[in-house]
């Protein structure tokens, strides 16, 4: 142990050292900062000019922002109240503007005495707190604000020095304008930041150093200085990210790997001769692709993304047989039980006596396929994993409990993980690591990915896609039905459901949440006592078990109406999903279990409540299920926001287009300040705070042309030690176990 401790470098100094215990403590907590270089990474949102106010219309909903506005109008209301003294409450109603639009402020008990002396018309200020609506309007309740006076000389020099105002992205435990002061205590140790780019990268392209970048994007005095230091800071991330992505590539090629390649007339042609449909013109030239790299002794790393439907899990089955074929296991990794036991059944429906190696009545070509999920008994889940173990069993598919140390193979070829999304690295890179040497791997996805997100995404994996749908699919119609604006055409939707089961067929209701006791505690350990500043929260997303009741006892009456949800038992889940595939239940009320797998053609109509509470994918992934048979589909949007908001606006993209392609950059675009890494759930930062994953293609591409030849010369970097430090702080341990492990 070093008993000397080394001299910390100046932007790895803990914030609390710096700005004091408690202000770091809500940076810590709030917003992922815990150095100084964090917080000088923590970039502006955008910046305010002093001559110019904010477009109001375009605030998000529920989310925490910061606005720059001129007070109109402020009135004082007293209401008659049990809580407050002598009987009597008081609201401070003020209204701001930005010239075009208006929004309102509201201020209630013994929170109005402050702003009603110092909000009065005329008072330019910061308004920094949460969008809701209250009677259709968009406010924000109890805001925090700092008034931007321009007669106090020491204030407007010290604190706001330069025309351009930086808002942060803030928190409601800190707003903006302390954040920036923050910043400016912290602004002096920019000049000793190690500059990550090689010198003649940075040089040829005409970019600002990290120092002066960081001087500028933070204290910018023109427009001109804040492109200077977003040019650079893009160059930073991207070719950070690339770099660490082709050190994985290049780490990925040096292993060895058996090459899995068919036998003439094995299993894979025995499985394609009973196949009553030609495969797509995609699903052949996909196939293809993949079988040139099982062939070759290094690991494949293939992503294969296609639209909902295109015949992934075909394909993948394909593969899986090759390997098998072979003389290897391969096993498919999906992400919930209920559609490890989908996959599993559609598997071997499509297999038929293929499936049942070593059987009576198997095919001599046949080969044992087996399921493997955490809920089944102890004499199944044995069996199958002595069926893995001697090889008796070529194809698995299992949930996470296929990573389980007890489970052995005899010979693992090739890993299929299914919804790519849901799975931590840690998780493919363990199944991985059951093979004797490194399987090869295939990562499916049904969310459509762009060109870039894909290079910086999943950069460590080739990519193909699937972008035709299978003969027999229909098309689906969506629309989006305003609840609040027009209740009758809520009433008409269910009118439709009925209309769906009367000609033969079925339906599935969708909602946010499921309505359990667990459920209430969950919201209840959430919230607070409830005030009259609440009344402008939303109401709580609307749950299964109620709706379901509602429809069963109201508009759906007669029909069979069953729930499904991720807390029930997996037999019960099971069964109910068989009644469904089967036509015994009319509608399905259920949460986002259904999103990915399910396959009931002779389910036409989707109605999903609350739709603006989903994400722009989520909803295509939902819409997926319906029209999967031979007649068309539909697909209802119910939300009770206002035309104008940005989730209107949302919805409104989804249900003008099916393709997968668009709705992704749609999405892209609206979750810019979303962790691209898929590591959200962390509740880190967001990896990119100024590269635009669409509209920064160009300087992605090109970062990764340059990493790939950096790393093809200088694997470990040990010529740019700057560039080896830059990793270290900008992929975090979580991120650096995403990208370097093998």
């Amino acid at each position: 142990m070093d008993l000397v401790p080394a001299l910390q470098e100046p932007l790895q100094q803990p914030l609390k050292s710096v700005l004091g215990p408690a202000t770091a403590k809500v940076m810590a907590e709030h917003l992922g900062l815990h150095t100084v270089g964090d917080l000088l990474h923590h970039y502006p949102r955008r910046y305010e000019e002093r001559g110019q106010l904010t477009h109001l219309a375009d605030l998000p909903m529920d989310e925490h922002v910061t606005v720059v506005a001129m007070v109109a109008d402020a009135r004082l209301h007293t209401f008659a109240s049990a809580r407050a003294p002598r009987g009597k409450g008081q609201r401070l109603e003020v209204t701001i503007t930005d010239g075009s639009g208006r929004l309102q402020l509201v201020f209630f008990g013994n929170g109005v005495h402050k702003p009603h002396k110092e909000l009065l018309p005329g008072t330019r200020a910061m308004f920094a707190g949460k969008v809701s609506v209250f009677n259709r309007r968009l406010q924000l309740a109890h805001p925090a604000y700092e008034l931007l006076r321009g007669d106090d000389p020491s204030e407007s020099v010290e604190t706001w020095a330069g025309a351009l105002i930086p808002l942060y992205p803030a928190t409601a435990k800190l707003e903006s304008w302390k954040i920036g002061k923050a910043v400016q205590t912290v602004l002096p140790t920019a000049q000793e930041a190690v500059d990550p780019l090689p010198p003649a990268l940075r040089e040829g392209r005409g970019l600002v150093t990290l120092p002066e970048a960081l001087l500028k994007i933070h204290r910018p005095q023109t427009k001109a200085d804040i492109e200077d230091a977003r040019s650079r800071l893009k160059w930073d991330e991207a070719f950070v990210l690339q770099v660490a992505l082709a050190r994985r590539r290049h780490a990925d090629a040096q292993l060895p790997a058996v090459a899995r390649r068919p036998k003439p007339d094995g299993l894979l042609t025995a499985f394609d001769d009973r196949l009553p449909f030609t495969l797509t013109e995609g699903q052949q030239k996909v196939s293809k692709e993949i079988f040139d790299d099982l062939a070759t002794e290094h690991p494949m790393h293939r992503l294969l993304q296609g639209e909902v439907g295109s015949g992934k899990t075909m394909v993948a089955l394909r593969a899986m047989l090759a390997t098998v074929d072979a003389g290897g296991q391969a096993a498919m990794l999906a992400p919930t039980e209920v559609l490890a036991q989908q996959h599993h059944r559609s598997v071997v429906e499509m297999m038929g006596e293929l499936a049942e190696g070593g059987m009576l009545g198997g095919s001599e070509h046949a080969t044992k396929v087996v399921l493997l999920t955490g809920s089944m008994g102890t004499a199944a889940r044995r069996q199958a994993m002595l069926d893995l173990a001697t090889g008796e069993a070529g194809i698995v598919i299992g949930t996470h409990a296929l990573i389980e140390d007890k489970v052995q193979f005899h010979d693992l070829g090739l890993v299929v993980v299914d919804e790519q999304h849901r799975f931590g690295v840690e998780q493919r890179d363990a199944l991985r690591g059951k093979g004797k040497q490194p399987p090869h791997l295939l990562v499916m996805t049904a969310t459509p990915i762009p060109r870039t997100v894909a290079m910086t995404v999943f950069g460590d994996l080739e990519t193909s896609v699937l972008d035709q749908l299978p003969a027999g699919r229909s098309p689906i119609a969506s629309h989006v039905v305003p609840a609040a604006d027009k209740p009758h055409f809520l009433a008409r939707a269910w009118e439709r459901v009925r209309e769906e089961v009367e000609s033969g067929h079925q339906a599935y209701v969708v909602c946010p949440r499921i309505g359990d006791d667990i459920d209430q505690a969950d919201a209840k350990k959430s919230g607070k006592q409830k005030s009259p500043e609440d009344e402008a929260e939303r109401r709580p997303p609307l749950a299964v078990l109620d709706v379901a009741a509602q429809l069963a006892k109201g508009p759906l009456k007669g029909l069979a109406v069953e729930v499904l949800h991720g807390r029930m038992h997996p037999d019960d889940k099971d069964a109910v999903m068989r009644r469904f595939a089967a036509g015994d239940t009319d509608v399905l009320v259920a949460t986002t279990v259904i999103e990915v797998g399910v396959n009931v053609p002779n389910a036409t109509a989707m109605v999903v409540m609350d739709a603006d509470r989903f994400g722009v994918s989520q909803l295509h992934q939902l819409r997926g299920r319906v029209g999967r048979g031979s007649a068309p589909g539909l697909c209802l949007l119910v939300t009770e926001m206002p035309e104008a908001s940005p989730a209107r606006r949302r919805l409104g993209a989804v249900a003008s287009t099916t393709d997968g392609f668009e709705l992704s950059r749609i999405d892209l675009e609206q979750r810019r300040e979303g962790d691209v890494l898929g590591q959200a759930q962390s509740g880190a930062r967001s990896s990119l705070r100024v590269l635009a994953v669409i509209e920064d293609e160009d300087v992605i591409a090109e970062a990764r042309e340059e990493a790939a030849r950096l790393v093809a010369e200088d694997p470990d970097l040990t010529s740019l030690p700057g560039l080896r430090t830059a990793l270290e702080a900008l992929l975090d341990e979580e991120r650096e176990g995403y990208l370097e492990k093998g």
